[in-house]
């Protein structure tokens, strides 16, 4: 399949893939060849992708993903970032951040829920960059 993620910054991937795994809406998807036409939403999640052997994965932010007849399939992101690109202290401190609102400060659902989803994103970001470093031989604390 042809496989091709967008952010409004860059083309982050466009590649080859034999199988791709999305968290959407509707709960984590797996597309493969000849899959049927879909559009959903992206939520905050890991995207993994398989070809020849090898895999790849990144953290993304939310977006749409679109799945088109012709073995193509099409993602963007609101942000998506590639576990190297991500730095760990800066990740973890707003996870913090984000938990301490959710546990001390939120007054109310509003607060509560979007605390929730900053504390989400950072967690998948630090997940994302430990797997990469993890497959790099380097060791993240958390």
């Amino acid at each position: 399949m042809k496989f091709k993620i967008v952010t409004p910054e860059r083309i982050m991937v466009e590649t080859e893939a034999d199988s791709l795994t999305l968290p959407t809406t509707m709960g984590e998807i797996t597309v493969l060849p000849h899959h049927i036409p879909l559009v959903a939403s992206l939520v905050a999640g890991e995207i993994s992708y398989k070809h020849g052997g090898k895999s790849d994965f990144f953290a993304v932010s939310g977006g749409i993903i679109e799945v088109k007849k012709n073995n193509e399939v099409v993602v963007l992101a609101d942000t998506a970032e590639f576990g190297h690109e991500i730095d760990v202290e800066r990740a973890e401190a707003a996870k913090e951040a984000a938990r301490k609102l959710m546990t001390e400060g939120a007054r109310d659902q509003k607060t509560y829920a979007g605390a929730a989803a900053v504390f989400q994103k950072h967690l998948t970001r630090l997940k994302v960059a430990h797997k990469h470093r993890s497959h790099k031989g380097t060791k993240i604390n958390g």
